[in-house]
């Protein structure tokens, strides 16, 4: 697995686009909007290492916070310019509320596309790159209010070990959220599904990414994926509450959803 990635980190957006016809972005955009987060909050991606989760994030909490800003100082008619002017100053100076983003992948050609894009796309407060594994996480117990992974839990070894490890990091009332690839229940679109799979989407990584190997791997290993509701058991058995699923186009992919209680 390390190696499939170390391949395709280069390739893998525009890929990613190609696979999807670019609808993975609206599934992750629907993740953020189910997170929701708040500014302050603290988030740990997992398997992230291309940013796109914690370039949402951070936008997202922007957003939040100028909201909570502009309703602030609408509540507060008699405020002369310069208070306003201050105000503002004052904010701005920590425009994500203390929020923060924790990017933690294995693999190191991924931190480098994503700390790559950060840079270029201009993100840097709020946001940090650490190398390591899932199923044995480099942060202390009881640490972060949100635990997302991204199109990642499919390809850990030891699925029981890596939700284990997002439970033990989570505080009390954290949440985890995993997007990944699932099972299609209509049989007809399974079908054309499993066509488009194995006979395309290997074409495309060999023509885009040079590299059809690691596309045949990232096909197969969607198919032995755990279905919907094996993979809910597998997140109420590490100890979350409250676990439901969302599924997203008929179930190409799903949105599971867990508390720390």
């Amino acid at each position: 697995v390390y190696q499939v990635f170390e391949s395709v980190a280069k390739k893998y957006d525009v890929m990613n686009d190609s696979m999807t016809l670019g609808i993975h972005r609206v599934w992750k955009d629907i993740l953020m909007h189910k997170m929701n987060p708040s500014p302050g909050t603290l988030l740990l991606d997992v398997a992230g290492g291309t940013g796109d989760i914690a370039f949402r994030f951070i936008n997202y909490v922007r957003s939040a916070r100028e909201r909570q800003l502009q309703r602030k100082l609408r509540h507060s008619q008699n405020l002369s310019w310069q208070e306003i002017a201050e105000s503002y100053q004052e904010e701005n100076f920590k425009p994500l509320g203390d929020s923060q983003v924790v990017v933690c992948d294995i693999n190191k050609e991924m931190l480098k596309v994503g700390k790559q894009k950060a840079q270029h796309l201009g993100y840097s407060e709020g946001l940090s790159w650490v190398l390591g594994n899932a199923e044995e996480l480099p942060f202390d117990d009881d640490k972060f209010d949100v635990y997302t992974i991204a199109f990642g839990i499919r390809n850990v070894t030891r699925i029981d070990l890596a939700l284990q490890e997002a439970y033990r990091v989570l505080k009390p009332g954290g949440r985890f959220l995993c997007l990944e690839f699932s099972h299609v229940s209509n049989p007809l679109l399974s079908r054309l599904y499993d066509v488009y799979s194995f006979q395309v989407i290997p074409v495309l990584g060999e023509v885009i990414a040079g590299d059809w190997k690691s596309y045949q791997y990232l096909v197969e290993s969607i198919r032995r994926f755990p279905p919907q509701e094996e993979l809910k058991a597998m997140i109420e058995d590490a100890g979350f509450f409250k676990v439901d699923y969302q599924n997203l186009n008929l179930g190409i992919v799903a949105i599971h959803s867990g508390f720390k209680l």
